[in-house]
Formats: structure tokens, C-alpha cells, sequence
């Protein structure tokens, strides 16, 4: 008997980022206009099924191994991921966002794999080439089911893709650095250093956008030590410029030291696809 088929942890990332949309939408009354969703969305599968095609002169079908699977599912994320997180005031606008999305994958490679987090591209590129688009960290409010519920379905998401570690290390050193200042240095109540973590924006980044392990480092320790990193210049931003989504632009910087961390502790990238059987492997029989 063959070994179970092994699920896409992409479709789990995907599905819980439609819930997470669903969500603000129905409860939270965002009052989001369908067109940036359509565009977002269209714009993203549009463009990565268009670049795919033409980096391999041919038009990729929807079905089998080059199909949907292959090339869609990781522009859907992108995609749910501007839809959450950006906020435009109109279409042309967010078709710019999705579109900047995609090609920040084929503009900006280093050794086969692209540099930046494609959505924290589109958005934060976005953000300053038009007066058109901004972000709205406050969308999620700082109620305690929401908290508890992201941080549950955002450990699910990168225990399946193994990068927990990367969104700790972010957390903790935000989180520490945050409540040295607003604690001990500012002596600030308790409750507004809480409130300052209990957003779903600041939950979303951690669990679903830092966390990607195409754009992380490969090894552990790497990892621990870049998310580290990105923690620290994301308070420094917070804290000393008022930038409430310095995160976002925190990732973008440090992202060029992930090559540098992958050099210095060399170990295997991650891949989406399911490894493929040597000549000298036979399927496990159970």
C-alpha cells in the first residue's frame, strides 16, 4: 500500500487566510469594495500565470503537475495577503499592488529564488509610488478571540512548513524590546503594552508573511537569528519613528541578508514540492 498523499501546506495557509477575510468582512464590517478583492486577486493569478508562461515560452495548463498547483497557489496567497493587509481607493491601484506582487518574484532573484516576500513588495511599493494606498493596522481591533484564534491557526500554518522558530524569534524580540520601553523605561500600565501585541495585524505578519519559507533562511539557527533582527529594527520603527507597520518595511530590509545567512549556515532550501523517489527508494509498503 503507498503512502498517504502528503497535503499542500499551502492550502492550509490559503484557507485560513479566507477565513481571516471572511471574518473581517462579515464581523468586523470592513465595508472592503469588491473591486480591490477582484484585482487583487485576478491581478495576482493573472500575472504569475502570464510571467510562468513566458519564463517557459508556452502557455502552462490548468490542470496536472505544471497546473494550478504549480503556479497558483502561492499567488493566491499573495493575493489574500493584499487583500487583509492594503487598502487602496481604487482599482487601478490595487491591480498596481498585484501586480508589483508578482513581478517582485521574476525582478529580484538571487540563485534561482526571488529575494523579496512578494505580497510586503507589492504593498509597501505600492504605498510609496501612489498617494492612493495605505495600511490599516487597526482593521482587526485587539479583542482577545481574535488574538487566540490567529495565534491557533497561525502556529498550525508554519508547524506544517516548519518555520515556527523564525516567527518566535520576530516575536520575541519585538515583544521583549517593546516591553523594556514601554515597561521599564516609560513606566507604562501593563494593559497598554498588551494592547500594543494584541493585533491581528501584527499576528497576521508573524504567522503568515515572515514565516514564508521561500524568503526566510534556510537553516534553524539562521533563521532564529534574522527573525531576531527583523523584531528589532520592527520596534525601533514602532517605537522611535510611529511607523505602525514597520514590520512590513522591516522584513524588506533585511531581506538581502538572507543569502548572506544562507551562505554563512548552508543548508537545504525549501521546496513546495513533494521530493521525488531516487532510483535507489522504493515507496514505503504498509
Amino acid at each position: 500500500m503507498s503512502a498517504p498523499k502528503r497535503i499542500d501546506p499551502r492550502l492550509f495557509q490559503g484557507g485560513f487566510q479566507l477565513f481571516f477575510l471572511t471574518y473581517g468582512l462579515l464581523f468586523l464590517n470592513w465595508g472592503l469594495p469588491w473591486q480591490h478583492c477582484f484585482f487583487s486577486i485576478g491581478g495576482c493569478l493573472a500575472g504569475q500565470y502570464l510571467a510562468e508562461s513566458a519564463r517557459k515560452r508556452r502557455w502552462l495548463p490548468l490542470r496536472g503537475a505544471e497546473g494550478f498547483a504549480h503556479w497558483g497557489l502561492s499567488a493566491l496567497i499573495s493575493a489574500f495577503s493584499l487583500c487583509l493587509l492594503l487598502r487602496t481607493n481604487g482599482w487601478t491601484t490595487s491591480l498596481l499592488a498585484a501586480l508589483l506582487t508578482v513581478g517582485s518574484k521574476y525582478l529580484f532573484r538571487y540563485k534561482g529564488a526571488h529575494l523579496f516576500n512578494p505580497s510586503a513588495f507589492g504593498i509597501a511599493a505600492t504605498v510609496l509610488l501612489t498617494n492612493d494606498a495605505w495600511l490599516s493596522p487597526g482593521q482587526w481591533g485587539s479583542g482577545a478571540v481574535l488574538f487566540f484564534l490567529i495565534l491557533t491557526l497561525g502556529t498550525i500554518v508554519v508547524t506544517r512548513v516548519q518555520q515556527l522558530d523564525v516567527s518566535l524569534a520576530f516575536l520575541a524580540a519585538f515583544a521583549g524590546l517593546l516591553a523594556w520601553r514601554q515597561l521599564w523605561v516609560l513606566g507604562w500600565p501593563l494593559d497598554h503594552f498588551l494592547h500594543s501585541l494584541a493585533t491581528g495585524s501584527l499576528l497576521l505578519f508573524s504567522f503568515f508573511m515572515i514565516s514564508d519559507p521561500r524568503t526566510s533562511p534556510a537553516h534553524p539557527a539562521a533563521r532564529v537569528l534574522w527573525g531576531g533582527i527583523t523584531g528589532a529594527l520592527a520596534f525601533y520603527g514602532v517605537s522611535f519613528l510611529w511607523m505602525h507597520y514597520s514590520p512590513l518595511y522591516a522584513l524588506l530590509l533585511t531581506a538581502p541578508l538572507v543569502p548572506l545567512l544562507n551562505y554563512l549556515l548552508a543548508a537545504n532550501r525549501f521546496t513546495w514540492k513533494k521530493p521525488e523517489l531516487t532510483t535507489n527508494e522504493t515507496p514505503i509498503k504498509i
